[in-house]
């Protein structure tokens, strides 16, 4: 295992260059991290390159870093992150990009070069509002078509901003601001001095 990830390492740098921003090396795995702006490109030459041949993406997911590990995030806020299986050479690689615009996050599709990433991109776009530019199609796919917001974004309410019911005297589905009362849930803790016979 440590040779495969030794020749893949190679490759990658050797393939990337000045444009691998970071490379990390964990868990028998590798992360490659790009400038946003060489995305597409990058992922072409991932694709293509005889000595990559990164045929198949696996999944691919929006990530929102405001507070990664329950810490103050310093860098970019929402990030790419792309699984790459190459059935030529039996590797994977793991493919992070960061979207430059906090505000209104976006990056290049590669959706001309993966049909998967379709589907995977509309539900970044659905969860966290990240856009992808050149999307043929870029619309919810998990939410209702009206749901205002982005529910995987860390600074989304729990309780969401509407709730939708059934309304007999109007026969049909409406919408109103949610009526459920926050609180604070503190899980009670029952500690006894014989417990499990340990005195």
């Amino acid at each position: 295992m440590t040779l495969k990830l030794d020749n893949l390492q190679a490759a990658l740098e050797a393939a990337l260059g000045p444009r691998l921003k970071a490379l990390v090396r964990d868990r028998g795995e590798i992360t490659v991290t790009v400038d946003a702006a060489d995305y597409h490109e990058i992922a072409k030459l991932l694709r293509d390159d005889a000595t990559l041949r990164f045929e198949q993406l696996i999944d691919l997911c929006g990530l929102d870093y405001s507070e990664y590990q329950n810490q103050p995030w310093e860098g970019r806020r929402y990030g790419i992150v792309s699984h790459l299986l190459s059935i030529t050479h039996n590797w994977r690689v793991r493919l992070k990009v960061y979207a430059p615009d906090d505000e209104m996050p976006a990056v290049a599709s590669v959706t001309e070069l993966w049909t998967s990433a379709n589907w995977f991109e509309r539900e970044a776009f659905d969860l966290f509002g990240i856009l992808f530019e050149g999307h043929l199609d870029l619309r919810r796919i998990l939410t209702d078509y009206g749901f205002i917001g982005h529910p995987m974004r860390k600074d989304f309410p729990v309780t969401g901003h509407v709730e939708m019911r059934y309304d007999p005297e109007k026969k049909r589905v409406i919408y109103q601001p949610v009526s459920i009362e926050p609180r604070e849930i503190v899980p009670r803790v029952v500690r006894e001095d014989n417990y499990g016979g340990l005195h």
